[in-house]
């Protein structure tokens, strides 16, 4: 049967040349199994028939029995013709009613033959109406036999050619029927067994013409577990063979730098979560295989800190360690944090590499490094390039993971005899479902609690007509000696928007709050200015930052406890959660105020409702997930994933995903290699789902 599955769409019932082609540049659908693989996204249930007495507005769909008692055209003008069928069940009469095709319809329908209407029901003077119905010949329908109706996506192009969901669901049908043979099963008894999976053949079967919504439940199970079960157990397999392939370097001395520092230099105490994770880390760095671990963290957790423990422990053993940022700004921010925290420590040289340091100083900083002189090297992605060589590379730390992808990671490897420790930092918060799949290969921790005296910041809704006493709340901190950002959502006035302009807004600021300075901050600046600005503010030589979102990442600002976010709808959750993380950072209580218009979509509302309820950046991350779907959070797509998932669903699939994830890991824990003939179905699978549907790039 899999030839069958394979056999080119253009040969599929009702396909042909051009609808293949559309069917190919409109939905991607080449094969009869892709076809298969196009799933209804909604279903109508056809096995009621309602009397015309019985129509209500609020009924989406409805199926009436009767006869057409006559037709009737009406035409006031070239746009405006209609044809409209006068329909009675023998209870009452309602109207079908076209707006194009008048002809056909007056060919293939005859008056007093009794049909099966399916539609929309709509009042239109007074009476109930039907506009473009579906229509059947009663004598010929079986109701029993129709169950729930599928319904397809089809885009404007396939609309206009008059390719629609019921042609969709005819070419299904007519696949369907030709599969004569039941489909080959792709997942083994020992796993659709106990877990009471459907056959792979039925699941096809029910997913496209369930009878009721048990079997389309059943079917969708069987489908989604399928799915996610084989993303699980490739990222699995990759991750298996990598720490069979790869030895890790054995640290294990916790020596005289770790200790000086955590119990001389240490700022404050770590949290217990910060303990935890150190221990973790730690644990992975002295077992012999290479450490790949995320740690998640929201703003402000002490992940910095977590990290140069880590590499102190890489120091103490005799190596050299490594952390990359996205941006200078952010490699600077690093260098900076690093050199505080180590103040008044000897033996420890820690330089910089960016695209900035150039000529000698760069030459002097690659010697040192392969030398061993250098302990620290901070930098961007030029720690990658191919003339950075260290001595002996113990520990990467890679800050912002969504920023570079496995590839890159995978050049770090090169950099040293054994590939070193991999921790992979990120301030994004990501949904545990979420992170098993696009972060599968990495050990997951996370410091889940803030470092003590962080008070969580306190976040308010207010309208755009509430200005003034939004002023007034700002004025009282700036009096109490804070500063505040006020962000904006563009920099130049569009024609297209009604968005606030930052430059008429600054000047406002300047006029409101003319007493105190302001700075000014955004994307087209050139990086100079932008920086002059930026530590005026740092400095406190402003009281005011009127900014863009080029804040979002890496400005610590203590002092600063207000952050108003202005056309806060036009920005998502992790969005605003980002902004919100610059304040917060020092003991005193801050505030964040969401400024939004009074007009707002529900979906908008809701956004604004989490932000103020909650601080959790894993319950945002959640939510947001839920809102957005996976595709367009921040951080998957640029990780190479690709959410080549056509059932499953990360956002609301979470309990099958690690349904899936159990199931994946016992097949690897009896099977680490690969080659046990018992699960020679399960490989084989995997092989044939790697070279066609599914980009594997992120993980293998």
């Amino acid at each position: 049967m899999p030839d069958l599955l394979s056999q080119d769409i253009m040969y599929a019932t009702g396909v042909g040349p051009k609808r293949k082609e559309m069917l190919v540049k409109e939905l991607g659908i080449r094969t009869f199994g892709d076809m298969l693989e196009y799933y209804p996204y909604k279903y109508v249930d056809r096995r009621r028939i309602y009397k015309t007495t019985e129509l209500l507005e609020s009924m989406s769909f409805v199926q009436v029995k009767g006869k057409i008692l006559s037709f009737e055209s009406f035409d006031s003008g070239r746009r405006n013709k209609r044809l409209v069928a006068h329909f009675s069940d023998g209870n009452g009469i309602i109207d079908l009613v076209w707006f194009a095709k008048s002809q056909y319809i007056l060919k293939n329908y005859e008056i007093g033959k009794e049909y099966i209407v399916f539609g929309r029901p709509t009042v239109y003077g007074g009476r109930f109406q039907i506009s473009h119905p579906e229509i059947d010949v009663a004598a010929g329908f079986q109701l029993s036999t129709m169950g729930m109706q599928p319904h397809y996506h089809t885009t404007e192009r396939m609309k206009k050619s008059g390719f629609t969901s019921r042609s969709i669901e005819k070419i299904v049908r007519g696949i369907l029927d030709r599969l004569t043979q039941p489909l080959a099963e792709t997942l083994p008894p020992y796993i659709t067994g106990p877990l009471h999976l459907i056959s792979r053949d039925e699941a096809f079967r029910k997913i496209h013409y369930p009878q009721d919504s048990q079997e389309l439940d059943h079917a969708k199970m069987r489908l989604k577990f399928e799915e996610l079960f084989y993303v699980q157990l490739n990222i699995l397999r990759y991750a298996s063979d990598q720490r069979r392939r790869y030895r890790g370097y054995v640290l294990n001395h916790i020596g005289q730098h770790f200790r000086s520092f955590y119990n001389d230099h240490l700022p404050f105490s770590l949290t217990e979560a910060q303990k935890r994770v150190v221990r973790e880390i730690h644990t992975d760095m002295k077992s012999g295989r290479q450490m790949n671990r995320l740690l998640q963290g929201d703003v402000g957790s002490g992940k910095t800190l977590v990290a140069l423990l880590s590499m102190l422990i890489a120091i103490d053993n005799g190596y050299q360690a490594c952390i990359m940022a996205p941006t200078e700004i952010l490699a600077e921010q690093h260098l900076a944090t690093i050199q505080g925290f180590l103040q008044g420590m000897d033996g420890i040289r820690v330089e910089l590499l960016t695209g900035i340091v150039k000529g000698k100083r760069r030459e002097e900083i690659l010697q040192s490094l392969a030398e061993g002189s250098i302990h620290i090297l901070v930098g961007t992605h030029a720690i990658i390039e191919d003339p950075v060589q260290f001595h002996r590379l113990g520990i990467a730390v890679i800050d912002e993971q969504h920023r570079f992808g496995v590839a890159q990671r995978a050049k770090l490897w090169n950099k040293s005899q054994n590939p070193p420790h991999v921790l992979v930092m990120t301030a994004t918060p990501i949904p545990r479902t979420l992170a098993m799949t696009i972060y599968g290969d990495l050990d997951v921790s996370v410091i889940d609690e803030l470092p003590p005296g962080r008070k969580p910041v306190y976040t308010q809704h207010k309208y755009d007509d509430q200005l003034t006493s939004l002023y007034q709340g700002i004025r009282k901190q700036l009096a109490a000696g804070r500063q505040a950002y006020i962000v904006y959502p563009l920099i130049k006035e569009s024609e297209r928007s009604d968005l606030r302009n930052l430059e008429e807004g600054y000047v406002t600021m300047c006029e409101v709050f003319a007493e105190y300075r302001l700075s000014k901050v955004h994307g087209q600046m050139k990086s100079q200015e932008k920086e002059a600005e930026m530590q005026r503010f740092v400095k406190g030589e402003t009281q005011i930052l009127v900014a863009t979102t080029v804040i979002e990442v890496g400005v610590n600002v203590p002092n600063a406890s207000v952050m108003v976010i202005l056309d806060a709808q036009r920005f998502g959750l992790s969005q605003l959660h980002q902004l919100r993380g610059r304040v917060g950072r020092g003991a005193e209580q801050s505030f964040c105020i969401l400024v939004t218009t009074r007009k707002l979509s529900k979906e908008t509302a809701r956004r604004i409702d989490i932000m103020c309820s909650t601080n959790d950046g894993f319950q945002i991350a959640e939510a947001d997930l839920k809102l957005r779907g996976p595709g367009d959070l921040e951080g998957t797509q640029q990780s190479g994933m690709a959410f080549d998932l056509k059932i499953a669903d990360i956002a609301r699939d979470g309990q099958i995903v690690q349904l899936a994830r159990d199931e994946a890991q016992k097949i690897i824990d009896n099977d680490p290699t690969c080659e046990s003939a018992a699960y020679a179905l399960l490989w084989q699978r995997l092989a044939v789902l790697r070279k066609t549907n599914i980009n594997w790039g992120v993980i293998s």
